[in-house]
């Protein structure tokens, strides 16, 4: 399955996933250190734009840029609540414009590289595919908060044959 196939299907994913879920399903965390499904949707908003394609378009436009790290709690100092539908459908805006530039991006683009501040070279290819990873992490991360607020709480006896981590 190509990275692109799942860099396109993600919004979507996600949206039937959240279809029937609350705004307690969305803003629920299960302690004060964990994410909310809220906060996982702002954050693909975010890494949308600061972490993947700023540094596409370097990588793309420049001869071997420098690119600095992407401080993903930033987004959170300061600002503790998110409306979870609105930032989807933000995300889904910005992936359909990360999108058509991604199918237009020049054929030399996969062997182009640049430099990360932490990480050393790393190459446009390296980076679509760590750019599909990201999304099926924050996927799987969506499915486990919403099966463990909205679900498990009214399972009864069968809660003994899960041990949930959030």
């Amino acid at each position: 399955m190509s990275t692109i196939h799942i860099l396109e299907r993600t919004p979507g994913t996600l949206r039937e996933l959240l279809a029937c879920a609350t705004p307690e399903d969305l803003d629920w965390q299960p302690r004060p250190d964990r994410w909310s499904i809220s906060m996982v949707l702002a954050h693909l908003t975010d890494v949308e734009v600061k972490g993947f394609m700023s540094r596409f378009l370097d990588i793309v436009e420049q001869d071997h840029p420098f690119l600095p790290a992407y401080d993903q709690l930033a987004l959170f100092r300061g600002r503790n609540k998110f409306d979870g539908r609105a930032e989807l459908d933000r995300f889904r805006a910005l992936r359909a414009e990360t999108l058509a530039w991604l199918k237009a991006a020049p054929p030399n683009a996969a062997a182009r590289t640049g430099r990360h501040e932490q990480l050393g070279v790393v190459s446009f290819e390296q980076l679509l595919n760590e750019f599909a990873f990201h999304d099926l992490g924050h996927i799987r991360q969506v499915i486990e908060l919403y099966r463990a607020h909205a679900f498990y709480p009214k399972m009864g006896v069968f809660q003994s044959y899960y041990n949930i981590n959030p």
